[in-house]
């Protein structure tokens, strides 16, 4: 099966083409069944007393923040990158609907 992340190196966001960049990381997400990576505010912190399927829970999440965070970084045009490097993968995309929906 070839990878479908091959979509979002056709062109970088930069900024005028986000709604087709964006359309594309749904589409790159969805198979991954990891869409909640940038549709879900980043849970609290859950302690250290929590069940473990709770850790490991929260710990997949925070994994796949970061690993769409660097994805959708690496898909930026470099003033881009600057303006989102640090935030998580959620905060990425509501800054980036905000500037580019609106």
């Amino acid at each position: 099966m070839i990878s479908l992340r091959s979509l979002l190196e056709k062109e970088k966001l930069n900024g005028i083409n986000f709604l087709d960049w964006f359309k594309n990381f749904r589409i790159v997400l969805k198979p991954e069944r990891k869409e909640y990576a940038i549709e879900e505010l980043v849970p609290n912190d859950i302690g250290a007393n929590a069940p473990r399927a709770d850790k490991d829970k929260f710990k997949k999440y925070m994994d796949d923040m970061v690993d769409f965070g660097s994805l959708m970084l690496a898909t930026m045009t470099l003033e881009l990158q600057k303006q989102h490097e640090d935030m998580v993968a959620y905060a990425m995309i509501q800054n980036l609907k905000e500037i580019y929906e609106g």
